[in-house]
């Protein structure tokens, strides 16, 4: 990840404290904002009195909280409850929409913190929303645009791209490390022996902090560090070898049964919503 120049890391981090003051300020049920953003940048922790849906137009971001680690892909948002404590960070140059929901939709309650697929009417709907952002109030159009997008974000699909993150600091430690280098070589036993455990301890301990055993969370988080490669177009086969399996059927037989499908078709239909 490329480390941005400290004048330009100024600038953004003053524009995001700008933004969170038109938030705090408004009175609005429904709040729109848009923004670009370069790969490096993490806008610090911070928390909203909004419930926020994250969308990634294009680009992948990582929404970090104390609950674990989201990836949002192309076409992909994340539902973020109001008040919680968040970091987002750029994957890649990156342009997110975010809608602002005042807290009380009973209907969303199921949906926070999950990973949702941005239908193609929940993103002409957002366009739209920030197009007519500066239309005097009262506008029909605006309320009714609004009224949709908001009845559509309860409708929005959920998509298995979670990965819960463990509170444990040693544990997360050697986690941060696999997403930095993910390899499917890496053996339950010596990240065991790496917290001076047996193996049968450890495994309790990770399915404990993570909820998820040692294979499906390095599978999961190995799907973590390939997502912004695809989205680069770097080829399957050498994200593929960088992952260290020994082909790309190998890679792809993964992929197909974490998300239903090829990677290039998956990143594709992402794009295209």
């Amino acid at each position: 990840m490329r480390r941005l120049p400290q004048q330009k890391l100024d600038a953004l981090n003053a524009d995001h404290r700008r933004n969170l003051g038109w938030i705090a300020r408004s009175d609005s049920d429904v709040l729109v904002h848009t923004s670009d953003n370069p790969a490096g940048y993490t806008i610090p922790l911070h928390s909203h009195r909004h419930i926020q849906l994250l969308c990634a137009f294009s680009g992948v971001v990582l929404v970090e909280t104390e609950h674990g680690c989201w990836m949002i892909p192309p076409g992909h948002a994340l539902l973020i409850p109001a008040q919680l404590l968040h970091s987002v960070e750029m994957l890649s140059d990156v342009s997110v929409k975010s809608v602002y929901l005042l807290p009380g939709h009973d209907d969303l309650a199921q949906r926070m913190l999950q990973v949702l697929g941005v239908t193609e009417l929940a993103r002409a709907l957002i366009a739209e929303a920030i197009r007519l952002h500066d239309t005097p109030p009262g506008s029909r159009k605006v309320e009714l645009v609004l009224e949709l997008l908001t009845a559509e974000i309860a409708a929005l699909p959920v998509q298995p791209l979670g990965l819960p993150f463990p509170a444990d600091k040693r544990l997360a430690a050697l986690c941060r490390a696999y997403m930095a280098a993910p390899s499917v070589n890496e053996r339950l036993d010596e990240w065991a022996g790496k917290l001076a455990m047996s193996r049968r301890t450890f495994t309790r301990f990770f399915q404990r902090e993570t909820g998820l055993s040692f294979v499906g969370w390095r599978q999961q988080a190995s799907l973590f560090a390939c997502l912004p490669k695809l989205a680069e177009g770097a080829s399957v086969t050498d994200i593929a070898m960088l992952a260290g399996y020994d082909n790309a059927a190998a890679f792809t037989t993964m992929f197909k049964r974490r998300l239903g499908t090829a990677p290039r078709n998956y990143m594709r239909t992402s794009m295209s919503r």
